[in-house]
């Protein structure tokens, strides 16, 4: 039962946490980083997402987490993160505001080691309804890049990365989950296609970098994709696209910062 009357300022966190390496390896290779010492850059989410579901699970939460849509990803990184660092992970909500299809709530997530926050993201989360048509725009990325190489996508992968991520949502699951959610059969999730994106340039990326997506249009499962790259200066944009109409699933840039 949700009896909170808003998102704002709720907090959880872990602290302390002892990165596994075998999960690492496990998340590296379904989203296809190079193995490292290091931690891909977006594996620290793989820590605050059970923040994110215990904050959207609480009845202090004022909605459910299904129907809930991962609309925009937010990735700072000050440096790269060791493997056997112990951080602490936090998590907290920002207040709710408005959106043309209804309402938006960030999620911060804050990692630090010792007392050196060496990664952020900001998740930010729709739910669908009474919209405000003068709300303002979302995150501004640059015109999608064209695509130049193909992914061939399993019908499996949302069960592979849900394996790795604990999210399990149904519509990431089976065609049959997906469509009791209104989808004509299972999709991708949002944050493996970051991280796949991020894994496909992840060699060009500053240590110190800037992550910010929109996501678009949902991927079906299975699939083909189309992903692109362009270098704007010390910019580097991407996409993922449907490679017969164009029409976007992700459009990011990666920025020095």
């Amino acid at each position: 039962r949700k009896t909170g009357d808003g998102p704002e300022g709720l907090a959880f966190t872990r602290p302390k946490v002892a990165v596994d390496p075998q999960h690492v390896a496990a998340y590296a290779r379904v989203c296809e980083f190079p193995r490292k010492e290091t931690l891909p850059l977006t594996y620290p989410h793989m820590l605050a997402f059970p923040l994110h579901m215990a904050i959207m699970t609480s009845p202090d939460f004022p909605y459910p987490a299904i129907g809930t849509v991962h609309l925009e990803n937010s990735i700072k990184a000050t440096r790269p993160i060791g493997l056997h660092e112990r951080l602490n992970v936090t998590v907290r909500t920002g207040p709710e505001r408005a959106h043309a299809k209804g309402r938006m709530v960030d999620f911060h997530a804050s990692v630090q080691s010792e007392d050196e926050t060496v990664w952020e993201s900001t998740s930010t989360y729709l739910r669908l309804g009474r919209g405000d048509d003068s709300a303002p725009a979302g995150l501004a990325v640059p015109e999608a890049p064209e695509a130049t190489i193909q992914w061939q996508l399993p019908a499996d992968l949302g069960r592979s990365y849900a394996a790795v991520s604990g999210d399990h949502n149904p519509i990431h699951l089976y065609p049959l989950t997906a469509k009791a959610l209104g989808f004509p059969r299972q999709i991708a999730h949002g944050m493996w296609s970051l991280a796949r994106c991020v894994a496909a340039v992840e060699n060009r990326l500053p240590d110190a970098v800037q992550v910010d997506v929109a996501f678009k249009k949902p991927i079906l499962l299975p699939g083909t994709v189309g992903f692109g790259q362009r270098r704007d200066g010390a910019d580097l944009a991407f996409a993922l696209a449907n490679p017969r109409d164009g029409a976007p699933h992700l459009v990011g840039i990666a920025t020095p910062a």
